[in-house]
């Protein structure tokens, strides 16, 4: 049975060499003591491993180790990546830690029990050679108070919010991903990002205190700029950089079509009252990887989003 570190096919040799001259032309390097990049990504049930190059009719789960290469290959261009869809199987995230080799670290949630959890965890991989865990690590629980506005949300999370605090170049940044339950309509995930919002402005505030930057990100299922997904999400002050605001974030995105645009994927922090973000990190670039056209360019994109992932990862560079 092959391994995920064996040397690739030849033709999955090449096409590993043409994603990692992609990633190079259109994500910032990373380098020690000037940069930090930070990254979210939903992909797909995040599961199990066909562990062949070549997935047949009759296999399951879809993704193999051609498709695990490159998934690998995209997250190791930064330095902390929060991953949701992650399954209560690890299959694939064990081999992805192989391959990314002694340098990279992790840590997770258990996985949400209830049909509305997916048997999903919460994840975060990250670079040792340029971040460290700071101690703090959480999942975020509505209190029964009244910090938080009547009747915006009368349940817990359906995916509970987690939040870990890092350490890289003299800075301290608490990251907090979440996956928003997508719901039968989008009114229904008003109130969660209400309640989302108000408990991340209370904490910000505290974190502040203590020069801790807070940076919300994940998948919360807005589906439009300035819709009230959107508002509900922003009620608080969370702010989203301008360059992230008209850029893709599914595979199915089509620039004719406005419909398809959706907003899902966020990276924001708060900001003070004249714009200014409330870190201490100086915001850089951000973005996100269109993988479309590099990999596995003979499937539909429906095959290919069980392969690598409907979502494409989104990403913030801070200078320090």
């Amino acid at each position: 049975m092959p391994k995920i570190t064996d040397i690739p096919p030849k033709n999955v040799a090449q096409e590993l060499q043409a994603l990692r001259a992609d990633l190079r032309a259109k994500i910032p390097p990373k380098h020690l003591d000037h940069n930090i990049l930070i990254a979210t990504w939903n992909i797909r049930a995040f599961g199990n491993l066909t562990e062949k190059w070549i997935t047949e009719e009759d296999d399951s789960p879809k993704r193999n180790l051609h498709a695990l290469r490159c998934i690998t290959e995209i997250v190791s261009q930064f330095d902390v990546i929060a991953l949701q869809e992650v399954r209560g199987n690890l299959k694939c995230l064990r081999h992805m830690l192989k391959l990314l080799g002694s340098n990279w670290s992790f840590i997770l949630t258990d996985v949400t029990k209830g049909d509305q959890g997916n048997d999903e965890r919460m994840a975060f991989l990250f670079d040792t050679r340029k971040v460290s865990l700071s101690g703090l690590a959480c999942e975020l629980v509505v209190p029964e108070s009244d910090d938080i506005e009547s009747n915006a949300f009368n349940k817990q999370f359906a995916r509970t919010p987690y939040a870990v605090a890092f350490q890289s170049a003299g800075h301290t940044f608490i990251l907090v991903t979440l996956h928003v339950l997508y719901g039968k309509s989008p009114e229904e995930r008003v109130p969660e990002l209400k309640a989302i919002a108000e408990w991340l402005d209370d904490w910000a505030r505290d974190a502040n205190a203590w020069d801790h930057n807070l940076i919300a990100l994940g998948d919360f299922n807005i589906d439009r700029m300035d819709d009230p997904l959107y508002k509900a999400f922003t009620s608080t002050g969370l702010h989203t950089p301008a360059d992230l605001n008209a850029i893709p974030r599914t595979i199915f995105a089509r620039p004719e079509d406005p419909e398809t645009a959706k907003f899902y994927d966020q990276i924001a922090w708060f900001t003070d009252g004249e714009g200014e973000p409330r870190l201490s990190m100086r915001y850089s670039s951000g973005g996100s990887y269109d993988f479309t056209d590099i990999v596995m360019k003979s499937l539909s994109k429906q095959k290919l989003s069980w392969r690598m992932s409907d979502h494409y990862p989104l990403w913030v560079e801070f200078l320090v």
